[in-house]
């Protein structure tokens, strides 16, 4: 997963070293520019070592929308995540999740993703599980459900606010009761 694209000429490169490896330098620039370039014996092995990978690319700027489509013509990318927040604040709106641009925006690349044959989705960090799910129902099939240091984080305030409630300290951070 590659943060922050904005053109197809970085889209190529990642194809290079995610597709392709262990090639670099002039020989993966020619096969770059042209898939028959490579001996079949060759052509072969970076098939079947390259089998398992996936390219996945964030879209999050309006250059990265302006050049979606071109994007995602690309046949060895895999999909597309919006990345919410940079996405809100290119578009000026920062942190407006639910701002009609932003969600006209999210829409749009899912959409196209999809037409495109691609996955698509977004990082799902900020805008919330009722957001997540809505996403999901207009054709998102790749979701980044939080982050393992957020998931970390929530769960640890969680224990620790249980804890006090087990002292008489507070009430506990929601309704779940952990028993540990």
């Amino acid at each position: 997963m590659a943060p922050y694209v904005e053109s197809v000429h970085q889209v190529k490169q990642l194809v290079g070293a995610v597709k392709y490896r262990p090639l670099k330098g002039e020989r993966l620039q020619k096969l770059l520019e042209d898939q028959n370039s490579v001996e079949p014996e060759l052509s072969a092995y970076l098939q079947q070592h390259n089998a398992g990978n996936v390219l996945v690319v964030n879209i999050e700027s309006v250059p990265a929308l302006e050049a979606l489509d071109e994007i995602l013509s690309i046949e060895e990318l895999d999909g597309v995540l919006v990345g919410p927040h940079d996405l809100s604040c290119s578009l000026g709106i920062p942190e407006q999740y639910d701002h009609p641009r932003f969600m006209a925006a999210v829409e749009e690349i899912i959409r196209k993703a999809r037409n495109h044959g691609k996955g698509g989705g977004m990082h799902m960090i900020y805008p919330g599980l009722e957001q997540e799910a809505a996403w999901i129902k207009k054709g998102a099939n790749l979701i980044v459900h939080s982050a393992d240091a957020i998931a970390f984080q929530r769960t640890i305030q969680h224990e620790i606010s249980y804890i006090k409630h087990l002292l008489g300290e507070e009430k506990p951070s929601s309704a779940k009761n952990l028993n540990i």
